[in-house]
């Protein structure tokens, strides 16, 4: 079994009230069966760390699964030991004291030095050497003589032939010392005193019992040899009542203390302790949702899309409340679902791809309208053949899309995304768009280097004017006297007649030498990235065969890199001329205000404890929670709910630590959204119960009721 930390781990035992119909989750490697979920991850992200050891190499770093493999590697290699070598080094294991190092290079060193019956080595005869076979050993006295037959069939040879030792050439060890090593793991079921599993031992005659020696020191419990420490836990409770204690133990304590505050490390693997009594209850997530559970990261996943690539499929934002009433209404006619599949369709006919070949046969005219977009998404329907979707092409095209289920409409708008996002036509416009994020990114940088070497400046300056003051006051000494203080502090006297000090020489020199050093890190940073560029795009075009194309490769790269340099640098200079005549506060809110409209990919803000992920979107106030497992979801919507997590993370854990990080670098961001939203919703409940008291009026015109808000929706960035 592979070892915890170099230490036996015992594996779960099978429930004794597991019923035949009752569902279970099984590890595959280790045949252990748990009825809680929750504890059947906890145990497999366990077996996934690299914690384990094989007990038979005593390789580390391994996860459970891969000590098994070593292990039964190990354990077919013992297979392949020398029958006629197995008792006498079995012999030399039982009960030994010796570590396992010192053990093995014992035993090999006695085996070399070896020659036993049936072992196939050289000899001597007439001047010649031939192979041969110990037959015998003869011990005449003192002296030890060997009956050998030979082997070699080309020869004519006597049969049987006594020679000496020194007629035969000893041989290398088949095998290495680590695999001798492995062969005493894999043969005892303990160490310091080696003891053999005693059916190994039975087999190859070797004695079970423990010598005399060792009979004081070790005992028999259950038919297994355990050392028998009575006498030493007596010396020590006597020693600790004297007031003594070994070093030894003062050792391992410091050892522990040293390992116990090495964090981060695994979540899973932190205790608790006094110092965690300030960690507060974790609170519960709100799973209030229109749609099923299921469906929850599909609505997400296609809003979040639709929402940051808004501009690119002419597509103006709507509030995530407003898309999940859309699609959990039965009306067929709702603009804001037909926005979302007539941008989406629009965008692959503009790819020209296979879904613009398949229209084009059917059409003529290609123009999708909110009147004739259904017939559009039953071609899509249809082009990519999956019979769970294709099932409702019939009641689409008969104009009844809302009459088709929340899961499958989420499951069609998820397709178009998908397709969406594999043309080439969106990897276009998404490079342009990362080009013009480095670009802003690139333009903040200058502006945060050049405001710091103003400040520099400033600072020299001022530090030059202190110098000019104090040599104006110390004008009123004599000249003699003043020359030699100025001389002796370095001051050299200008042509005008004034003198600068060498404090302020010296701190001008430096803010050149900081300049120049900036300017050597700033094009060092660039030769980088064009070097990086240049191997990345170099992979996929290089040679190695034919060296004039790799020639012309490599030049067709540069010229590439070049462009990019350009264009890169053009941008840059669009977006300094257009930030020209602002103040340094526009300037700065106007490049944040950019780059973050061009969102790439929405990221998770990190994992707590049990690996559930937690996802904030921009342009909704609430932080999602979602399963490690993707099938619950939850959300936080109060800044009350956020001190509360965050007080409730424990950064002793890695990936709690990360996730509180995160957390409080975006604190004021998500703090302003969630009391935006909390002020928001009580506002609409109360508006709410305001329709249902003026809709019993017959004279007060009843107000706009806004769980209907979404059927106001109007597309302000649709293409004409």
């Amino acid at each position: 079994m592979p070892l915890y930390k170099r230490k036996p781990f015992a594996l779960v035992e099978k429930p004794k009230d597991l019923k035949p119909n009752d569902l279970v989750f099984q590890v595959r490697f280790t045949k252990e069966i748990f009825k809680d979920y929750s504890e059947y991850l906890r145990r497999m992200n366990l077996y996934r760390h690299r914690v384990w050891s094989c007990k038979s190499t005593g390789k580390n770093n391994l996860t459970y699964e891969e000590a098994l493999v070593s292990e039964k590697k190990a354990a077919e290699e013992v297979q392949k030991f020398p029958e006629e070598l197995m008792a006498p080094v079995l012999r030399d294991v039982q009960f030994s004291m010796l570590s396992l190092k010192d053990l093995g290079d014992a035993i090999a060193q006695k085996l070399q030095g070896c020659l036993s019956e049936d072992s196939e080595l050289y000899g001597r005869k007439n001047n010649h050497v031939y192979s041969c076979k110990i037959e015998k050993v003869v011990k005449d006295g003192e002296e030890t003589r060997y009956e050998v037959a030979w082997l070699d069939k080309y020869e004519r040879l006597p049969e049987n032939t006594v020679i000496n030792e020194e007629d035969l050439i000893r041989c290398k060890l088949r095998f290495s010392r680590a695999f001798l090593r492995s062969f005493i793991r894999e043969s005892t079921y303990r160490s310091i005193p080696w003891v053999l599993h005693e059916k190994l031992a039975k087999k190859h005659g070797v004695p079970t019992g423990p010598p005399d020696e060792l009979k004081d020191q070790i005992c028999m419990q259950d038919g297994v040899i355990v050392i028998n420490r009575k006498k030493k836990k007596s010396e020590d409770r006597e020693a600790k009542e004297n007031g003594f204690q070994d070093s030894n133990e003062i050792g391992k304590e410091d050892n522990l203390n040293a390992e116990s505050i090495r964090y981060p490390i695994d979540d899973l693997l932190v205790q608790c302790a006094e110092s965690d009594k300030h960690l507060v209850e974790r609170p519960s997530p709100c799973r209030e949702f229109n749609v099923s559970m299921e469906c929850i990261g599909d609505l997400l996943m296609v809003w979040d899309f639709c929402t940051s690539f808004g501009r690119l499929f002419h597509l103006s934002p709507f509030s995530l409340e407003d898309f999940e009433s859309a699609v959990c209404h039965k009306g067929s006619n709702i603009v804001l679902i037909s926005e979302c599949h007539s941008a989406l369709l629009r965008f692959l006919l503009k790819d020209n791809g296979e879904y613009f070949m398949a229209v084009q046969k059917k059409r003529q005219k290609l123009k999708i309208t909110l009147i004739n977009w259904m017939e559009y998404l039953s071609d899509f329907l249809e082009l990519i053949g999956i019979i769970e979707l294709s099932n409702h092409v019939a009641t689409i095209k008969r104009g009844h899309y809302g009459l088709v289920d929340i899961q499958a409409k989420l499951a069609i708008l998820r397709e178009l995304v998908c397709r969406v996002i594999e043309t080439e036509y969106f990897k276009e416009k998404l490079d342009e768009d990362i080009e013009k994020k480095q670009a802003l990114a690139a333009t903040r940088r200058d502006e945060i280097l050049e405001e710091s070497r103003k400040k520099r400046e400033e600072d020299h300056l001022k530090i030059q004017s202190n110098g000019k003051e104090a040599t104006k006051g110390c004008g009123n000494s004599s000249d003699t006297g003043s020359d030699n203080h100025l001389r002796e502090n370095g001051d050299v006297p200008s042509r005008n007649g004034k003198r600068t000090s060498s404090q302020s020489k010296h701190s001008l020199e430096d803010s050149e030498s900081e300049l120049l050093a900036d300017s050597f890190k700033k094009a060092k940073m660039r030769k980088v990235e064009v070097k990086n560029a240049t191997e990345k795009m170099n992979g996929s075009s290089k040679i190695a065969s034919d060296k004039l194309i790799k020639d012309e490769g490599k030049e067709t790269l540069d010229n590439r890199s070049k462009d990019q340099r350009a264009l890169h640098k053009m941008r840059k200079n669009e977006i300094k001329e257009h930030l020209e005549n602002r103040s340094k506060e526009q300037r700065k809110e106007y490049l944040e205000r950019e780059i973050e409209k061009r969102v790439i990919r929405t990221n998770p803000l990190g994992k707590d404890r049990d690996y559930n992920r937690y996802w904030f979107f921009r342009r909704d106030g609430r932080i999602f929670v979602e399963s490690s497992d993707s099938v619950q979801w939850g959300y936080y919507s109060s800044k009350e709910e956020l001190d509360a997590l965050i007080g409730s993370l424990n950064v002793k854990g890695v990936r709690e630590r990360a996730l509180k990080m995160q957390l409080e670098k975006l604190y004021d961001k998500i703090s302003v959204e969630l009391q935006k939203r909390s002020k928001e919703v009580p506002h609409k409940e109360a508006t709410d119960e305001d329709v249902v008291r003026r809709s019993m009026r017959v004279r007060a015109p009843p107000r706009d009721n806004p769980a209907l808000a979404f059927l106001k929706y109007v597309n302000k960035w649709k293409e004409d």
